[in-house]
């Protein structure tokens, strides 16, 4: 019988064509289902909590992979970080039962969306670069209006194959850090392009292009023609997924 695992990492997404496989493309799936089928010396598949889509990183991030190994070494992570590309690096593996589901079992998921305020080289794969002048409290203000509502087909990218565009935001706030500006959000489920198409529509209203009337208007309308254009991949991370407890109490 085989056994379920859970696998903690993390990576940096410039190089990759998103998370999920691609026909003509390098994914981060790919790489770890390429890595641990010649590690275990079997075909492993890979599911993860979660799409990220091209250019978009991972600080926290969960895979579970089925195997017919069940006793795989203690030095197995110190083994895979050996084998995978700089860019992608893994922090923990453990054992779960086999009902428990990356993507299914999580009941929330927190994006932190970087931007730089100042022009900084060693930021330009890791945030957005956005040098003009942006009233931070009005855009506090607009992310607070998120809690009233639950369908955000307005943030959603279109055609896609989900059932609900319902969604339930727990946090959304903006912080203004040491030369940066940082959009943090939590919600139990998030749509495809969500947090991107958020944070280009708040950029709006920082820049006094639209009111908070608007930014009720464009949820309510339920189209994403009427929202701001998405906020570039690069300043977006993943960087918190939580479970129920039972997950990371098992051996």
């Amino acid at each position: 019988m085989s056994q379920r695992y859970f696998l903690q990492c993390s990576y940096k997404g410039t190089n990759y064509h998103g998370w999920q496989i691609q026909p003509n493309a390098i994914s981060v799936q790919e790489i770890f289902e390429k890595t641990l089928s010649t590690q275990l010396r079997e075909k492993i598949a890979v599911v993860g909590a979660g799409r990220t889509d091209t250019g978009v990183h991972a600080s926290f991030f969960i895979l579970h992979f089925d195997s017919n190994n069940n006793q795989i070494p203690d030095n197995f992570v110190y083994k895979l970080n050996s084998f995978l590309p700089e860019d992608i690096a893994v922090q923990k593996l453990w054992r779960v039962n086999n009902d428990l589901h990356a993507r299914f079992s999580a009941f929330s998921r927190t994006y932190k969306y970087y931007i730089s305020t100042e022009k900084n080289p060693f930021k330009t794969e890791t945030s957005y670069r956005y040098l003009k002048p942006l009233e931070i409290e009005k855009m506090n203000e607009a992310a607070k209006v998120l809690f009233e509502y639950e369908d955000f087909t307005s943030f959603s990218r279109l055609h896609t194959d989900v059932k609900t565009n319902n969604c339930k935001i727990m946090i959304a706030e903006w912080e203004l850090e040491s030369g940066k500006l940082v959009f943090t959000i939590k919600a139990d489920r998030f749509l495809r392009n969500m947090v991107r198409a958020i944070v280009g529509t708040l950029l709006e209203i920082g820049r006094g292009k639209l009111s908070i009337p608007d930014f009720r208007k464009i949820i309510e309308k339920k189209d994403r023609n009427l929202a701001g254009a998405s906020a570039p991949a690069q300043g977006l991370f993943l960087v918190d997924i939580e479970y129920p407890g039972t997950v990371f109490n098992l051996g």
